[in-house]
Formats: C-alpha cells, structure tokens, sequence
C-alpha cells in the first residue's frame, strides 16, 4: 500500500475513534462535532467529485446542501402534522423515514443540478463560479420568501428522523449512520476516480480538445459528474438537517459553498480523504478558537494561506509527503 492509504486509514480511523473516546471520557458533546465532521466531510466529498476530478469551481453547491436539509424539514413537517404535501398536480403524504427522504433529496437536488448544469458548463473559469453563484442565490431567496416554511426563520425537525433497526435519536447510533454513509460515499468517489469515467473526466479538465477528439463529448462527462455531485452533496444536506433538527436558508447561502471549498483545499484537491482531513481540522478549529474569539476565521485563513503556499496537496499531500499531479 502507498503511504497516502495509510494516510486515508488512519483519517478514518480517527474520525470514528473520536466519539467512542469522548463518551468513554464523559464528554458527549465530542459525539456531536464528530458526526458534524462526518456530515461536512460528506458533503465536500460531494463537491470534490466535481471540482478535484472535473476543475468546475462551483460556488453553488450550497443549494443542492439546502435541498436535502429543505427535503427532511418539509416531509417531517407534513408527517407530523399528518397533512398531505400538495404540489398541485399531486399531493401525499409527508413521512419522517430517512431512506424516502434521501432518495427525494437525491431525486429533487440531481434535477436542480442538471437544469443548472445545463446552463452553467457552457461557460467556464470565472463565468461558471458566477453562474453556480447566482443560482445558489435564487434558491436561497426562493427559501426566504417560503413562509409556508418557515421563512427566513427556518423550519424545526421536532424529532430526529428514523433509519430501519437504528434509534437515531442516540448521538452514538445517529454518527455511526453518517459514519457508514461517508465510507460508502468515499467509496464510490474511489470507484468513479478510477474508471473510464473518472480518466474521461480528469482528461476533460486538462484539455477537452484531446478529448473530444478521441470521440468523448467532455460536456455530457462534466455535465454527470455535476449532477452526481449535487446528489451527494443534497445526501448531506439532508444529514445535517437532522442532525440539529433544524434547516433553514443559510444553508443555501454562498458562505456554505465557500465553507465546502475550503475543506478541500485545506484537505488537499482531487485526494480521496482530502474532504475528511479539511472537515475535522475545520470543525477543531471552529469550536476551540471560537471559544475564545469570534475573529477565529482569521486564523482558518492564515492555515488556508499556509496550506496553499507550502502544501498545494493539502493536509493529505503533505502526510503522505508526496504532491498529486495532474
């Protein structure tokens, strides 16, 4: 094995070790933060399949994060209050288990990202960061002006969501869930990353000339990898909700997606735990330092400016001591 699969075990080992630790200590909270981890680590996965293996700079993807919180908030609301969501054409009922919350978060962020995909890849460089940008933006007025939801107020998840045989109101049982949902995610991030479609899309980024000269259209290759991003980054989205059974339209705002690119920066562009490695040291850095000062994003910035200057392959790269090419 390479030294960064050392790397990556020992990410993962840490990151489950972490709550197990924090109970066996009586600190319970360390649960919490460690499965805010997860989820954040989750949704930068999300992101980084576009931008790491793609080069698309999307400062969107708050809005797919949004969508998935939005998709638990509106169907637990409906399936307490035991009214029927009507869309018009169609109504049913609202439902408060997570595997029919997930597949509509899936289902509504992945036509969200081909209708903004669409639009957006016909552009690139700052055009694109633009376009993503104010798309977020729609989507998180849209939210703003939803009284019916909350409003700028946000909605509340009075209780957690079920997963079949889990109790997720346990904080240990709810972050092994998103615990084996972020493994099973980096695992397919891996599988695309090597096939012939994770090569056609690491091809399109470097030149799309060559590639479409070989007969691959990069636009289609860019355009899945978009979709297949939001998706996961909606998965995400619909985690956190549930994790402080609250959502609201910050999670649409273009902070979140600047939250979601500095993880991957700090963790290292394109690296299968890249996401993971910038999620803990972000959520570390967040609650000790914002403990002490609320100007703690100034020292975040001056280890994102370290990582970029000295070790462009991240927190990853520089453990394993080797910077990734290409």
């Amino acid at each position: 094995m390479s030294r960064e699969t050392y790397v990556n075990i020992a990410l993962a080992l840490l990151l489950l070790a972490i709550p197990f630790a924090a109970l066996q200590w009586g600190s319970p909270f360390y649960v919490t933060l460690a499965t805010r981890m997860a989820i954040l680590a989750l949704a930068a996965v999300g992101l980084n399949l576009a931008l790491g293996l793609g080069g698309l700079v999307s400062f969107g993807h708050a809005a797919f994060f949004g969508v998935g919180g939005y998709a638990a908030g509106i169907l637990a609301s409906h399936a307490f209050n035991m009214q029927p969501l009507n869309l018009g054409i169609v109504s049913f009922a609202g439902t408060n288990s997570m595997l029919v919350i997930w597949l509509v978060a899936i289902l509504v962020a992945g036509l969200l990202a081909l209708l903004i995909g669409l639009i957006s890849l016909r552009t690139s460089g700052v055009y694109f960061i633009m376009i993503t940008l104010a798309f977020a933006q729609m989507t998180y007025y849209f939210a703003i002006s939803w009284p019916a939801y909350g409003g700028e107020d946000g909605l509340s998840i009075l209780v957690r969501n079920q997963f079949p045989g889990i109790n997720t109101m346990v904080p240990l049982s709810f972050f092994l869930l998103c615990y084996g949902v972020l493994i099973a995610v980096l695992i397919l991030f891996a599988f695309l990353r090597d096939s012939r479609f994770g090569a056609a899309l690491q091809a399109s980024r470097q030149n799309e000339v060559r590639v479409a000269s070989v007969g691959i259209a990069p636009f289609r290759i860019r355009l899945a990898a978009f979709v297949l991003s939001g998706m996961i980054t909606a998965l995400a989205g619909a985690l956190y909700a549930d994790l402080n059974r609250f959502v609201s339209p910050s999670m649409m705002s273009w902070h979140m997606s600047g939250e979601f690119i500095v993880l991957i920066v700090l963790g290292g562009v394109g690296r299968l735990y890249g996401p993971v490695a910038g999620a803990m040291l972000f959520v570390m850095v967040e609650f000790l330092l914002g403990g002490m000062t609320d100007r703690w994003q100034f020292f975040l910035g001056l280890g994102l400016l370290a990582v970029v200057l000295f070790a462009r392959g991240g927190i990853v790269g520089a453990l394993a001591g080797k910077v990734r090419h290409g």
